[in-house]
C-alpha cells in the first residue's frame, strides 16, 4: 500500500507547463493572420498606386527596393527572436526581435518620406508594435507612427481635410483598444487556467490524502477486529492454562489447543491483510450465514446463531462489515460482559439486513440508547468506534441497548439499496 504523503508530489504551475489553448489565443492568431494579410495587401496597393501616379520618376527604384526590403523584413519577423524557450511574451521582447522591429519601422519611415502613399501600411505595424514592445513603449511608438501617417496624408492632400487629421488617430486608437482588450482577456484566461490546473492538482492531492487516511482507518479496524482480538484471546487462554497447569492439566491443555486454533486463524487473517483479500471465513464462496454460524467467543461462552427471513445476495463489503462487527461484538462479550451465552441473529427484512448480537452478561449503564452518532466514552477502546465507522460507511445505523444486570444487545442495520 502506498502511503506516501501526496503533498510531496505537488508542484506549482511553472511557465513551462503546457497550457491548453484558449479562445483568446485563437482570436489572437486569427487577428495576427488578418494583420499580416492586410499589411501585404496595403503594401501591394501602395506600390501599384505609386507606379500609376509617378511612372518613370528617379525615386522609383528606391521606392521599389525599399518596398521589397520592407516585405522581406516583415516575412522574417516571426523567425526573429523565437527561441522556443520561455514564454511567448519573453520571445517577443527579445533583443533580436526589438532590432527587427526597429529596422521595419525605419524602412517604413524612409519609404513614407519618399512616397506618402505608403502611410497606411502603418496600421498592421501598430499591431506588431503592440505585440512586441511593453505597453507604454508600444503606445509611444504607435503615437509616433500615427503622426507620420497624418503628415503623409496632409502632404498628399490638395486642400485641408479634417478627416485626414482625425481619421489616423481614430484608427490607431481603435487598433490599440482592440489589442489591449484581447491581451487582457487572454491574460485573464491564462490566469484562470493556471488556477484551474492548480486547483485540480490540489483536489487530486486531497483525494489521495483522504484515500490514504481511509485506508489507514480500514486497516486499523481490520487489525483491531482480527489480530488484536485474537492476540487478546490467546493471552487470556494461555494465562488460564498457566493458572491451571498443575491443578488441572486437562483443562490447561484444552486452553492451549484453543489458543493454538486462534493463532492459526490469526495467521490466516494476517496473510489476508498482507494480500488484501476477503475474510477467510467468506472465501471459497462461503456465505455470511455460514461464517456467522462458525464464530465462537471462547470456551466459556456459548454462541447461538439464528437466521430470519429469506436470504438475499449481499455485496462483499456488506458481508465483510457484518462479519467484522460480529467478531468485534463477540470479543467484547468474551472480555467485558461476563456472559455465559450470546446470540447472533441475521435478519433479512427486504430493504435492509440486520445483525443483532445479544448476551446475558452484566451489561453497563447507558444514559440513553447509543447509536452510530453517539460519541465513544473515554477509555472504551477502539471496538465500538470501529463498528460505527463500518456501518456509517455503508449508510447504515448501529444501536446499542444495555441495562445493568440484564445484558447488552447490539444491532447493526444496513440498507440493501444504496442510500441516495
Amino acid at each position: 500500500m502506498d502511503v506516501t504523503d501526496p503533498r510531496s508530489q505537488e508542484h506549482p504551475v511553472s511557465p513551462a507547463t503546457p497550457r491548453p489553448r484558449t479562445p483568446a489565443d485563437a482570436d489572437t492568431r486569427t487577428l495576427t493572420t488578418v494583420m499580416h494579410a492586410a499589411f501585404f495587401l496595403l503594401l501591394g496597393a501602395s506600390v501599384a498606386r505609386f507606379l500609376l501616379r509617378h511612372p518613370g520618376e528617379p525615386r522609383t527604384p528606391w521606392v521599389l527596393a525599399l518596398s521589397i526590403a520592407l516585405a522581406l523584413l516583415y516575412v522574417l519577423g516571426p523567425a526573429v527572436g523565437a527561441s522556443g524557450q520561455g514564454s511567448a511574451r519573453a520571445d517577443r521582447q527579445s533583443p533580436g526581435r526589438l532590432v527587427w522591429l526597429g529596422l521595419v519601422v525605419a524602412t517604413w519611415v524612409v519609404l513614407v518620406v519618399l512616397a506618402p502613399s505608403f502611410a497606411w501600411c502603418a496600421v498592421p505595424l501598430f499591431f506588431t508594435a503592440l505585440r512586441t514592445l511593453p505597453p507604454r513603449a508600444a503606445i509611444v511608438l504607435v503615437a509616433l507612427l500615427t503622426v507620420f501617417v497624418v503628415i503623409a496624408q496632409l502632404r498628399l492632400a490638395t486642400a485641408f481635410d479634417p478627416n485626414l487629421l482625425l481619421a489616423p488617430p481614430a484608427v490607431a486608437a481603435l487598433a490599440t483598444a482592440v489589442f489591449v482588450h484581447m491581451e487582457r482577456q487572454a491574460r485573464a484566461q491564462r490566469t484562470l487556467i493556471d488556477d484551474l490546473i492548480r486547483t485540480r492538482r490540489e483536489l487530486a492531492a486531497t483525494e489521495r490524502r483522504e484515500g490514504t487516511l481511509a485506508e489507514r482507518q480500514r486497516l486499523s479496524m481490520e487489525i483491531h477486529d482480527t489480530l488484536a482480538q485474537n492476540l487478546s484471546s490467546q493471552q487470556m487462554l494461555l494465562q488460564a492454562a498457566d493458572r491451571t497447569w498443575d491443578s488441572d492439566p486437562g483443562t490447561a491443555r484444552a486452553h492451549v489447543r484453543t489458543a493454538t486454533g486462534i493463532a492459526a486463524r490469526g495467521l490466516a487473517e494476517a496473510r489476508r491483510l498482507v494480500h488484501d483479500l476477503a475474510p477467510p471465513q467468506l472465501a471459497d464462496g462461503a456465505g455470511l450465514a455460514e461464517a456467522l454460524r462458525a464464530l465462537d467467543a471462547g470456551p466459556d461462552v456459548e454462541v447461538r446463531f439464528h437466521l430470519e427471513g429469506a436470504p438475499a445476495p449481499l455485496p462483499d463489503r456488506v458481508q465483510s462489515a457484518l462479519l467484522r462487527i460480529a467478531q468485534g461484538a463477540l470479543a467484547n462479550v468474551r472480555e467485558h460482559s461476563g456472559a455465559r451465552t450470546a446470540a447472533l441473529t441475521l435478519s433479512f427484512l427486504g430493504d435492509q439486513v440486520v445483525l443483532d448480537v445479544a448476551d446475558d452478561g452484566h451489561g453497563f449503564a447507558e444514559p440513553r440508547t447509543a447509536t452510530d452518532s453517539t460519541p465513544a466514552a473515554p477509555g472504551r477502546g477502539h471496538g465500538l468506534p470501529a463498528m460505527r465507522a463500518r456501518v456509517r460507511q455503508l449508510g447504515g445505523t448501529l444501536t446499542i441497548e444495555s441495562t445493568p444486570g440484564e445484558g447488552t444487545v447490539l444491532s447493526a442495520a444496513i440498507p440493501l439499496e444504496p442510500t441516495p
